[in-house]
């Protein structure tokens, strides 16, 4: 069952989320919360996979529980005030619903996440399915920084970035420069692990959590540390095809 926790001081405000929920029979509402504090309880305690979240509570408001939080879930934000819309976009939401809305509407927000959840499925079912060629050069990447050599697995990759002459190799660390091409490490890495998403970006599948438009004919994927890598238009169908969306 998929968990959900409601956090809203009005009452009915949470009854109609709820009603709404009954159309989804795989979503189980383990919490109503009418305030921050008891949000905060309710997410350690039952580790929800998404949250109906109001913004104006006593005590503290939507944004405050939110950095109170280690792990934040999944947010669709419920509010009658449509000024907070900017920022709840910033923090990440996977909607912003005004009060009153509707049961469409609702539903639209609920496609919009089951959506970004199935892709995020997929990403991870490609991984773990992924055998890789334990040959030197497809399980690690050896770069030298001065007088200093260090070896990165290819696990800790999380996409390279063609610079010059060079690749700039990103892991949680920052970026080391290896004097190779693009093409060398497209065709040393296992296809089914990194995607050359543009001519400039080659990324390891697992650290992408969403595809996002960027306008009418452009899209990004959106990386696990928040950096938004384009996509070219081939790179944006093969992404497609292989997740399967």
């Amino acid at each position: 069952m998929i968990k959900v926790i409601l956090i809203d001081d009005e009452p009915l405000a949470r009854a109609l989320v709820a009603e709404y929920l009954q159309s989804y029979p795989d979503m189980e509402v383990v919490a109503e919360c009418g305030d921050g504090f008891e949000g905060v309880k309710a997410i350690s305690q039952f580790q929800p996979d998404l949250i109906f979240l109001d913004i104006q509570m006593p005590k503290i408001n939507g944004f405050e529980m939110l950095e109170l939080l280690d792990v934040v879930p999944e947010v669709i934000f419920t509010t009658a005030f449509d000024e907070y819309a900017v920022k709840a976009f910033e923090s990440n939401a996977i909607d912003y619903l005004l009060k009153p809305f509707s049961q469409e509407r609702f539903d639209k927000a609920m496609q919009k996440w089951l959506g970004q959840r199935a892709l995020k499925n997929n990403v991870a079912n490609k991984a773990s399915s992924i055998s890789f060629n334990h040959s030197e050069e497809s399980s690690r990447v050896v770069v030298k920084n001065g007088t200093k050599i260090k070896i990165i697995p290819i696990l800790e990759i999380i996409y390279l970035e063609a610079y010059d002459d060079y690749v700039k190799i990103y892991t949680n660390e920052g970026y080391q420069l290896k004097k190779k091409t693009m093409s060398y490490f497209e065709s040393v890495f296992d296809p089914a692990y990194f995607l050359r998403v543009h001519r400039s970006f080659l990324v390891q599948l697992n650290q992408i959590t969403r595809i996002e438009m960027v306008d009418k004919n452009a899209h990004a994927a959106l990386l696990k540390n928040g950096v938004e890598i384009p996509l070219s238009r081939a790179g944006y169908l093969k992404l497609k095809e292989i997740l399967g969306v």
